[in-house]
């Protein structure tokens, strides 16, 4: 998977972003090597969705700045966007339409060639080929988070940007999504996962990060860490007393 730039696919300095008087994130600091899959730790309010955000080019920070794959934050906005893929709380879908329909136009909105053997590959990747021409308001909350996921496999990302996937996933959507995850990373992939779902996240993470209160006050390789001790860990940094 090609990138462009040095071998960081992000790397920001002091970035903060307000909203009014209110701070989301306070002097973030943040380097992610190409290939490496990042995950992002917090509860709700911490910063994550923003940070997601003001990398993906939706948001612009108040202060700071930085590169994603190469291309800055302030000026090349369209390099960016052409290739990252995000995927966020809702699924942008139509219902109207079926599963392969949904990925027809959004693969011809983002301006990215395909074929029809693309489309059924994406779609059987997520385990959805059969229900390729059912419209999509039939769909469960976890087929529709796979259809998700297959159109950003559609868009070939070079760095893959997740907000809160695992929320209402059952076990085997779950088991598909990191299935995915890993095998995006081995394929020279970047990944920036957010949740609060530790065991989820945990379970496909190089390197965790923590986030409260708008800053990081946490990150490490994951190295030999167990489960419980990130459990331990978050305990200490997000949900005790201190910053």
């Amino acid at each position: 998977m090609e990138t462009s730039g040095n071998n960081l696919a992000v790397e920001i300095r002091q970035l903060s972003r307000a909203y009014g008087a209110s701070w989301a994130l306070r002097g973030i600091n943040l380097d992610l090597r190409q290939g490496e899959t990042l995950v992002l730790l917090g509860p709700n309010g911490a910063g994550k969705t923003t940070l997601l955000k003001v990398l993906a080019t939706l948001l612009r920070p108040t202060r700071g700045g930085g590169k994603v794959l190469g291309y800055d934050l302030g000026s090349a906005q369209d390099a960016i966007r052409g290739r990252i893929g995000m995927m966020g709380h809702s699924s942008y879908l139509y219902g109207d339409l079926t599963a392969r329909e949904n990925l027809q136009f959004f693969a011809t909105m983002g301006g990215k060639p395909f074929s029809e053997s693309s489309l059924e590959e994406a779609l059987n990747r997520v385990e959805l080929g059969v229900y390729a021409d059912q419209r999509i308001r039939t769909f469960s909350s976890g087929m529709k988070r796979r259809l998700a996921l297959a159109r950003v496999l559609l868009s070939a990302p070079e760095l893959l940007l997740l907000d809160e996937p695992y929320t209402n996933l059952d076990q085997k959507t779950m088991k598909l999504l990191n299935g995915f995850l890993q095998d995006y990373r081995n394929r020279g992939g970047t990944t920036i996962l957010a949740t609060h779902h530790l065991s989820g996240g945990f379970a496909v993470a190089d390197r965790i990060a923590m986030l409260k209160g708008g800053r990081i006050v946490f990150d490490e390789a994951k190295g030999e860490m167990g489960l419980q001790a990130l459990k331990e860990l978050y305990a200490l940094h997000v949900e005790g007393d201190g910053a």
